[in-house]
């Protein structure tokens, strides 16, 4: 009697697995007793959705014993425990339907027209006489009618659509939980409370997010206002996403909140979520953390507040098999968008559309940018995405900069003339160009004399080194900091790292990134002396290097432009008004960029749903266009300690010591892009079964300039 398995591995029924989900339900209606959906499904779906596992071919699956080919899976045998006649007397044909499909499409496999699929039906009868649980009626087993249930998911009616999304995806999610036995969410009690812990006098825009928590707001605010802060208020103790497009800024803002704001003992309420996010883990472990469990909690979306990068939640817009879940979440969320201005076309139009669906289906979004392109609002109203939107709040009297436009291409000997026991900032477009410019300046003699102090930061470092650097340049840029220098580097630099240098010398790109390059630059001082802390090279007669590859020839012809009328200081004011006659929807509408932007909004739009699976969506979203390799020569240089740690993974079983193992080993790798490799014959190297090492010859490199091209 009801000894009917679920699961086998820990050994678990079908009742004590139903009981740990229901558990959850009461736990998520208590946390979110306002969300929309129809709780009395769900509680239905929930209890019924794996009665399906009685038969007698799954037992003797997960028993461990024979496995039959014919096996039908119990997702769909499940349907046939619904009783339709009980179940007309509570809810409606759409909501029955509905009910039927979340069931029906828990798991993503099965075929409901199969030849034995009635007299599967039949020996379930003769198992359910054995099968007694309070929680669950069953009086009439048989297939369900075609009325209620076919193969073909609901698309006919939206808001029926979005209901089976909430339905499935939340029995999925506590599906999930349940079998993890992990709490399906957990509870945001600590946020306002830490942010009330600073002590802070909360400024203009922060206390308009506190005022417009439940609405939808995009937001414009200048450089070092508080953001980060004015995006959480506006979350307050709900469950909330804090999104941003680099790995460096989501690490910083996740260690921000866990120390200043959770504080360490509330640390297992924050979550990182990035491709990296159980390396990081472990490496800020602490002593008797559990990190397996934290991991699943983050990888679950349980935690109250997560931070993390674009493509974890707006890979939704796909619609790929599973989706429902990480929407269904979506559906009482509060999602931060923060440094819109640097997504390509690409992930533009995947946020457009994500914020459509966010807003569809119940959930609030909020963006806080320090520039935006008008674009971006105008794309948001053609979706019919409502929201407010405030003057932008900016400080116009601090003026923080003083523009030089330089019409030539950009000059070392310039920069090395300007260094004057200070802190200099350089920005190429192009990993090439900035080498280039480090190495003319490491071979100025007269300026080695004034300063020793010369460095190189660029996306084309191996991890050990890039990490290195990064931290140094953090490091260096610090206010407090009195040692003086020059930093070179590319856009890795252009947001969300805090630091504050005297100078700034920059190819031009475009505006929008220009007004972000200037944030690293007399970042939250005044500028109150005459000549100019800003040098902007447009190339002169030429174009900047990067441009019509992945910077938009017009976009950068507009911008060019638009700076001519510029020479001295210029308020935040002035920076907004130049980004808005250079990005409006009018200006924009023959570019490449906005071309890319609307023709990705309609190829998402003309997708059926699951048309696609997750992993062609990963491709997709993320654009993957790179190969992680190690250089030949970098294996050379380090060949036994690499070989050594290929031996260790591959004999090692610990999970964390075997992620850490890994972990150094990819201190040596790099990704570089895929033409670069594509002539090149590489080495393999097996570490598992389903990860190879690819060491590829072609290439020079030192841990000061980085990876360089011998031949293409």
């Amino acid at each position: 009697m009801n000894n009917y398995l679920a699961k086998s591995k820990p050994r678990e029924t079908i009742q004590e697995h139903t009981d740990q989900l229901l558990k959850n339900f009461y736990l998520l209606k208590n946390l979110y007793p306002n969300l929309n959906i129809n709780w009395e499904l769900l509680k239905v779906a929930t209890k019924y959705h794996d009665l399906g596992k009685m038969n007698l071919k799954f037992q003797s699956k997960v028993e461990g014993k024979k496995r039959y080919s014919d096996e039908i899976a119990h997702n769909l045998l499940s349907l046939a425990f619904l009783d339709k006649n009980e179940l007309k007397k509570h809810f409606s044909k759409d909501e029955i339907e509905v009910l039927a499909q979340a069931i029906a499409y828990h798991h993503e496999r099965g075929d409901y027209n199969a030849e034995n699929y009635g007299d599967e039906i039949e020996a379930l009868k003769l198992e359910a006489v054995n099968f007694k649980y309070d929680e669950v009626i069953i009086s009439n087993i048989k297939k369900i009618s075609a009325r209620y249930f076919s193969d073909n998911r609901i698309y006919e009616n939206e808001d029926k659509f979005y209901e089976y999304v909430k339905v499935k995806g939340i029995l999925n999610r506590l599906d999930y939980a349940a079998s993890a036995h992990i709490e399906v969410e957990v509870e945001n009690n600590f946020l306002c409370e830490g942010l009330n812990s600073l002590h802070y006098q909360w400024n203009e825009l922060q206390k308009f997010m506190q005022k417009n928590k439940d609405n939808n707001v995009v937001v414009v605010a200048q450089t070092g206002i508080g953001k980060t802060e004015a995006g959480l208020l506006w979350i307050g103790d709900n469950k909330g996403f804090f999104t941003l497009p680099l790995k460096t800024a989501i690490n910083e803002i996740y260690k921000r909140i866990t120390k200043n704001i959770a504080g360490i003992q509330n640390k297992h309420l924050v979550g990182l979520l990035h491709s990296d996010t159980y390396s990081k883990y472990i490496e800020n472990r602490t002593e008797d953390e559990d990190v397996d469990e934290y991991y699943n909690k983050t990888k679950q979306l349980s935690l109250p507040i997560t931070v993390c990068t674009l493509d974890q939640l707006f890979d939704v817009v796909f619609r790929f098999r599973g989706f429902e879940s990480k929407l269904a979440t979506l559906s009482y969320s509060k999602v931060v968008i923060d440094e819109v201005q640097m997504y390509s076309a690409d992930l533009l139009a995947y946020l457009i559309l994500g914020l459509s669906y966010i807003t569809k289906i119940g959930g609030k979004f909020a963006v806080l940018t320090a520039t935006l392109p008008g674009i971006v609002t105008d794309l948001l109203k053609e979706q019919n995405v409502e929201f407010v939107e405030p003057a932008p709040f900016i400080n116009n009297e601090l003026i923080r900069h003083s523009l030089k436009i330089v019409k030539c291409p950009i000059n070392s000997a310039m920069i090395a003339e300007k260094f004057s026991n200070n802190k200099i900032l350089v920005i190429c477009n192009t990993v090439k160009e900035a080498q280039r410019i480090y190495t003319e300046l490491n071979n100025d003699e007269v300026l080695k004399k004034k300063c020793e102090n010369i460095n190189l930061f660029h996306g084309k470092f191996i991890k050990k080194h890039r990490k290195e650097k990064e931290e140094a340049i953090v490091e260096f840029g610090q206010i407090e900091c009195c040692d003086c220098g020059i930093w070179i580097a590319t856009q890795v630099v252009e947001a969300s790292l805090d630091i504050d240098f005297d100078m700034l010398f920059t190819e031009l790109s475009d505006v929008n990134g220009l007004f972000q390059r200037m944030g690293r630059c007399y970042r939250k001082r005044i500028f109150g002396m005459d000549g100019y802390n800003c040098y902007v090279f447009d190339g002169g007669d030429k174009t900047c290097s990067g441009v019509g590859k992945f910077i938009d020839v017009k976009v950068f012809e507009f911008s060019k432009q638009a700076l001519q009328i510029i020479d001295g200081k210029i308020t935040e004011l002035q920076k907004l008004e130049i980004i808005a006659g250079v990005y409006n929807t009018e200006k924009l509408k023959d570019t490449e960029f906005y071309n890319n932007v609307t023709d990705n909004i309609k190829y998402v739009q003309s997708l059926k749903e699951y048309e696609l699976n997750k992993r062609d969506v990963r491709k997709k979203f993320r654009n993957i266009d790179s190969v992680t390799i190690i250089p030949h020569c970098v294996y050379i240089e380090n060949q036994r300690e690499v070989d050594s740690l290929v031996v260790k993974i591959l004999k090692e079983d610990n999970k964390i010591v075997k992620t850490q193992t890994l972990n150094k080993l990819n201190e040596f790798t790099i990704n570089v892009n895929r033409y670069e490799i594509a002539q090149k014959q590489p080495r393999i190297i097996n570490i598992s079964k389903y990860q190879d090492i690819l060491i590829y010859g072609g290439f020079e490199y030192d841990n000061e300039i980085g990876l360089r091209t011998l031949y293409k």
